[in-house]
């Protein structure tokens, strides 16, 4: 293979590990594997299936569905036919995805594991589909070639395509926690430099590169950092990669699994550790790590019912996750790398290993063949290999937050005397009060994410003389209203006398309802978007600046 192409790993476990498991579907208690032989014998069908709709050299091809194994499939299917993915959220609405399906020029459409397909469908005009086979309680997909009746009917590819490092290999839509989202186009070479953070002097997935690796699928597909962490490492380094059959049974598929890489956002660890102090207290967990031959016992066994029994990785990205999160797990011996990166820059900028006492309160330090730096209005501004090739058909967004090869984050931040890379918030997210005080939301915050009050948090304010607090009580919390109120009382009143004064919290709402990619307050990879949360609750914000209680439940 020369050095102008891409040396497509998939190829060489095809092979190798012909016989061995690849792609893990759970169906209740059962588990169906596909080998790699048969996966490569199914992609190549397939890619036969998309050369028959005599498409344009290095077309658009759409994918939404729900993470499943034709999943994978589809995208090496596409990847052999020599043309380019396009993944889509599988929640999008129907306007949404017609928007996409528009703008991203996407001519042909492969349709999976979806709850909402008849709506979602209106949005689907004049290109053929594909769809993959109907799973329980998912939408039929009428009017399309059905992914059986291909397999059937095509014979295989038999050769090898390669693409050029410099062709496209994906073009990934952001989630957009603000605005419209954008095409980001990313080429071969992009993806095949992943390679040296692994094989460089650290390895922060742990994986084993003969083959031996065990990941779970679950985070959206479509999504950079589920793309490059679980599915790129599995197709390069082999092992097998399994998935979740529902949000009810993640849990179960989870411990059956027992990954030895596993990948998750903030939003999932906060969750976890509320599922541990439901059935064992804070006091009472804190008392048993003190006991050496007890400790040792109940660290184990919280780490097997959390699945992560054979993790030799256990990593956090998509959004900042709190170091009172780090600290906590760091106490059960589980030290979560946390990663930061975006789309652009292909999920890789810099990382914290937890197990370093340095850097506590960051997101660690540049990778190899990334800089980063800060600009003259606070920025976080970094340049490397890893960067977008553009974003599509947006010259001039594109020219505005890629300069001279450093690409603009959009998060303010600072680097310490150390070198270690400090987020204090998104540009975009600071606001200003009635009074014409600065705020940054996430500062704030972080004060208040130490309480384990929470699920959920989110400084608001626009228009008022002081910032207020909505936040999204854990199970903990709403059951016991009146303990939660005298906490959060003092914990107020502590936290306020430390700041200035334009800064104090004037009232902490509790919500009732959780935040969720349903109900548009967060993106799919559970990232809040913060003007939806204005948008929904604004009314509210007067008369609960006004309520005579600084603890307010909805």
């Amino acid at each position: 293979m020369d050095k102008q192409h891409y040396d497509f790993p998939f190829y060489k476990w095809e092979k190798e590990k012909a016989n061995d498991p690849f792609l893990r579907q759970p169906f209740g208690d059962n588990w169906f594997e596909y080998t790699w032989a048969e996966v490569g014998l199914m992609a190549r069908k397939i890619a036969s299936a998309i050369d028959s709709y005599n498409l344009p050299e290095k077309s658009h091809i759409g994918l939404i569905s729900k993470n499943c194994r034709e999943w994978v499939i589809a995208d090496l299917a596409i990847m052999m036919s020599g043309h380019i993915s396009v993944p889509f959220f599988p929640t999008l609405k129907s306007y949404e995805l017609e928007n996409l399906i528009d703008f991203g020029e996407v001519k042909l459409l492969f349709a999976g594991k979806l709850e909402n397909w008849e709506e979602q469908s209106k949005g689907v005009k004049n290109i053929p589909i594909i769809s993959f086979p109907n799973y329980k309680n998912h939408s039929a997909i009428p009017n399309s070639a059905n992914w059986n009746d291909l397999l059937e009917k095509f014979e295989p590819k038999t050769d090898n395509y390669h693409p050029k490092l410099k062709d496209i290999w994906t073009i990934v839509f952001t989630s957009g926690t603000t605005g419209d989202p954008k095409g980001v186009v990313i080429d071969y070479n992009t993806i095949y430099l992943t390679k040296d953070i692994i094989e460089n002097k650290v390895n922060p997935l742990a994986v084993n590169k003969d083959g031996n690796n065990t990941f779970l699928s679950y985070l959206p597909l479509n999504h950079i950092f589920e793309r490059v962490v679980i599915e790129s490492s599995c197709l390069r380094y082999g092992g097998t990669m399994s998935f979740v059959e529902s949000v009810d049974s993640f849990g179960k598929n989870l411990s059956d699994v027992q990954p030895t890489t596993f990948a998750g956002v903030p939003r999932i660890y906060n969750k976890f550790r509320e599922k541990v102090l439901e059935k064992m207290s804070q006091k009472k967990l804190n008392t048993l790590l003190k006991i050496p031959i007890i400790s040792k016992i109940v660290k184990n066994k919280i780490k097997k019912s959390l699945g992560w029994s054979r993790a030799g990785a256990i990593v956090s990205g998509a959004a900042f996750l709190p170091q009172e999160i780090i600290d906590w797990y760091s106490k059960l011996d589980v030290n979560i790398l946390n990663g930061y990166g975006m789309t652009e820059n292909c999920c890789v900028c810099s990382y914290l290993d937890t197990k370093s006492p340095s850097g506590k309160g960051s997101v660690g330090l540049p990778w190899d063949m990334v800089e980063v730096r800060i600009g003259d209005d606070g920025s976080i501004l970094n340049k490397g290999p890893f960067l977008l090739k553009e974003y599509f058909k947006n010259k001039e967004y594109t020219d505005e937050v890629l300069v001279d090869g450093w690409f603009n984050t959009g998060d303010k931040g600072y680097i310490d005397e150390n070198g270690f890379l400090h987020i204090t918030g998104r540009v975009k997210d600071i606001f200003k009060t009635s009074k014409g005080k600065y705020i940054e939301p996430h500062l704030i915050e972080e004060k208040f994410e130490k309480s384990n009050l929470f699920q959920q948090l989110c400084v608001v304010g626009l228009g008022l003389s002081q910032p207020i607090l909505l936040g999204v009580p854990n199970e903990i919390s709403k059951l016991n209203k009146d303990e939660t109120t005298e906490k959060m009382n003092n914990l107020l009143e502590k936290i306020n006398s430390s700041m200035d004064s334009y800064k104090k919290i004037k009232k902490v709402v509790f919500l009732k309802d959780e935040w969720t990619p349903e109900n548009d307050l967060t993106t799919p990879t559970l990232k809040i978007k913060r003007a939806k949360i204005d948008e929904e609750f604004a009314k509210n914000y007067e008369s609960w600046y006004n309520n005579d209680n600084a603890i307010i439940w909805q």
